[in-house]
């Protein structure tokens, strides 16, 4: 065999053999996901079976069959074959959009919208350019927000962006006047006392036609009270968080109350709060808006579960991580906002989104107090004798713009932990 020509031992690396078809791409997916096994098999093919009878009447109601010119249900009925009635979501798709928003100013409200767009896009988006000014004009988007849809004079709001830089102002000149001891507690002092009275004493001048808040609706307002209440509840909530986790007695005590009283009661009932109570609590005369007072409730609401999400991802950390805070001598601020939070925000994402998605659906009870979100726009379109006895429509058009928001959100959220799995040791 030693004289044999044949070499029985490699001289170089064998390259790696194809996967068998069997177990690869769409056939291996396949197997190992819908037929693996006589149980799977079966079960595969009864869904198959159950879509194969479902799909098809369903896309001959939606598509084949559907009306999408029409001036009534009556006509609808005469004009198709038993399809769907779009011609209801064709004729009032604006009222869905603006509610009973001026037609003439409408446009105010949809520019309100694209800047809403981009808001959120610089502050979700990474690797954009422009991303500080976009930072920027995310920051005081609220403000052109509000001063779009509801009109009035501009120099109030103006007013009160200038707050931050009043107390800037204040505290700078503490600190050159050799007070900076003071300098805080001035600059707290003179912005309080600023944001009291400027606006008031400003409430003239330039602006946009005012707009009456009950003439907001839809799909406008589900918006309105969705993303003011998840982008204040998040920080409340965190800030209730670590309240509740404090070792001040009074801090966490009233942490603790807010947050079981506030998750004890249910939403409607604090949307019944805000529409005939919480005017009260404030100063004669102020005549607080009712889209503003179901804001707050409807933040104080999701404030209260936000805390309990991120209190789950605090306790989650392990102590270790607190300790190696306080070894590297950071204060108690530093340390929650450069180690700690981050950590819990992270493994608390899942939640986070969950409670967002839970928060936005539930702008629909304020059906309950009159305020036309779009579940109250089906009932106020059903009223119309052209259009009374369609449900499915309207229903599955609003129900599809729900799906939408909800599941961008939730993409969102499987992109944000695949970004931030970094694992842990």
């Amino acid at each position: 065999m030693a004289n044999s020509p044949i070499a029985f031992v490699a001289k170089g690396e064998i390259p790696p053999s194809p996967p068998p078809a069997v177990n690869s791409g769409a056939v291996g997916w396949i197997r190992a996901n819908l037929f693996d096994g006589p149980f799977n098999t079966i079960v595969t093919l009864i869904c198959i079976a159950f879509l194969a009878w479902l799909i098809p009447p369903v896309i001959s109601w939606a598509f084949i069959d559907s009306v999408w010119n029409a001036g009534s249900l009556s006509e609808c009925r005469e004009i198709g074959t038993g399809g769907a009635c779009w011609a209801v979501i064709d004729e009032r798709w604006q009222q869905f959009l603006f509610g009973f928003y001026p037609e003439e100013l409408r446009w105010r409200p949809a520019l309100a919208f694209v800047g809403l767009v981009i808001a959120v896009v610089f502050a979700l988006g990474d690797n954009l350019p422009f991303k500080k000014q976009g930072l920027i004009f995310a920051a005081v988007y609220p403000f052109i927000a509000y001063a779009l849809i509801w009109g009035g004079p501009v120099l109030p709001l103006l007013a009160i962006l200038a707050t931050p830089l009043v107390a800037y102002g204040v505290m700078t000149g503490m600190e050159r006047a050799g007070r900076e001891k003071f300098g805080l507690a001035a600059g707290v002092m003179i912005a309080l006392l600023w944001l009291f009275f400027a606006p008031g004493a400003l409430s003239v001048g330039p602006g946009f036609e005012p707009v009456e808040s009950r003439l907001l609706g839809g799909f406008q307002l589900a918006l309105i009270l969705g993303v003011a209440g998840i982008a204040l509840s998040l920080p409340i909530g965190v800030l209730l968080a670590l309240g509740r986790r404090s070792d001040l007695f009074f801090i966490k005590t009233m942490c603790v109350v807010f947050i079981e009283f506030i998750r004890g009661v249910p939403l409607i009932t604090l949307l019944f709060v805000a529409n005939s109570v919480l005017a009260y609590f404030f100063p004669p005369g102020s005549n607080l808006d009712l889209i503003l007072r179901v804001i707050i409730m409807v933040t104080l609401f999701a404030s209260a579960y936000m805390a309990e999400v991120i209190r789950g991802g605090l306790a989650a950390l392990p102590s270790g991580q607190y300790e190696a805070a306080d070894s590297l001598g950071l204060d108690y601020w530093k340390s929650m906002r450069l180690i700690i939070l981050p950590q819990a925000l992270k493994v608390s994402i899942p939640n986070i989104v969950s409670s967002f998605i839970g928060l936005f659906k539930d702008t629909t009870l304020v059906v309950v107090i009159g305020l036309m979100d779009p579940i109250g726009l089906i009932t106020n379109i059903r009223a119309d004798s052209n259009w009374n006895g369609i449900v499915w429509e309207l229903y599955i058009f609003v129900g599809a713009f729900f799906f939408l928001v909800c599941f961008a959100m939730s993409r969102y959220s499987m992109y944000l932990e695949r970004k931030l799995a970094t694992g842990h040791s």
